[in-house]
């Protein structure tokens, strides 16, 4: 089922800028503005949302897809409707209120209880790769081209660029790419923790579907669980983290998915979990 979120007014249609399609165990959102190169707009952070809401609420879903239509996954910020504005008092707020709504919905995408996989194809600059960023897993096609961008027009990042690129790719090379504004093949990174695969792009979804398959047999609650443990060892001292998955071990070990894990285990057959 394919259903619109965010929609933009373009002449007398009104477009979708979100699909959000369900396929099998996955929640696919497609930004969906390419006459803009799906630049960041309030209507898509606002279908972004829709589908991650789709998505907590639907137990079925046990991965989300961000992927992208057209020519590109996403050139950055669409900025026409604060550029549009006259007095310059309204351009800082508006500014600054988008810059902050599109870092929420990005932080929401980072620590979203569900994996979220990207799939970017064609150009993933500025607020693209800022988007790519906070997904748990990136499987990029052969076309996909990474950059920060924002040197070129004197910007800098807004959406958590400067705080997570060096996480994913290293200092020297986050300000190599943040100081020269210059992008690269998605091949480039695959040493580094940006990209985790890169495939045809013919062969892109099938790739993502197979990843999709295998995290549906997991435990939903043991990766929601791996997933906030893996993200607060880079925000907390090694030895707190430490103590902190030492008390998620023992809360894990009551968890109707831990008891499954091991009935099967021992019956020599397939879990099948439930999520509590």
């Amino acid at each position: 089922m394919t259903t619109h979120q965010g929609t933009d007014d373009v002449g007398t249609t009104t477009q979708p800028a979100v699909l959000i399609e369900r396929r099998e165990h996955a929640l696919w959102l497609k930004l969906n503005r390419p006459a803009t190169l799906n630049g960041i707009s309030p209507e898509i952070v606002a279908g972004l949302d829709a589908g991650l809401d789709q998505a907590l609420d639907d137990d079925g879903v046990r991965a989300v897809v961000i992927a992208a239509v057209g020519r590109v996954f996403c050139a950055g910020a669409d900025l026409t409707h604060v550029l549009g504005l006259d007095d310059d008092s309204d351009l800082d707020n508006a500014r600054n209120a988008f810059v902050a709504r599109v870092g929420e919905t990005f932080d929401r995408i980072e620590s979203f209880p569900k994996p979220v996989i990207a799939a970017p194809h064609g150009l993933a600059v500025a607020g693209g790769l800022e988007l790519i960023l906070c997904a748990d897993i990136v499987i990029a096609a052969e076309s996909a081209k990474f950059g920060d961008a924002h040197a070129n027009y004197g910007l800098i990042p807004g959406a958590g660029g400067s705080a997570r690129l060096p996480r994913r790719v290293g200092l020297s090379t986050a300000k190599l790419l943040m100081f020269t504004g210059e992008s690269f093949p998605a091949a480039h990174f695959a040493a580094t923790d940006l990209v985790a695969e890169v495939v045809a792009d013919a062969e892109l979804e099938s790739a993502v579907q197979v990843l999709v398959a295998k995290l549906a047999t997991k435990s939903p609650l043991g990766l929601r669980q791996m997933k906030e443990l893996a993200n607060l060892a880079y925000e907390v001292p090694s030895s707190q983290a430490r103590e902190i998955e030492a008390s998620r071990v023992d809360a894990h070990g009551r968890s109707e998915d831990f008891a499954e894990g091991i009935r099967a285990f021992n019956e020599k057959r397939q879990p099948r979990f439930v999520g509590r």
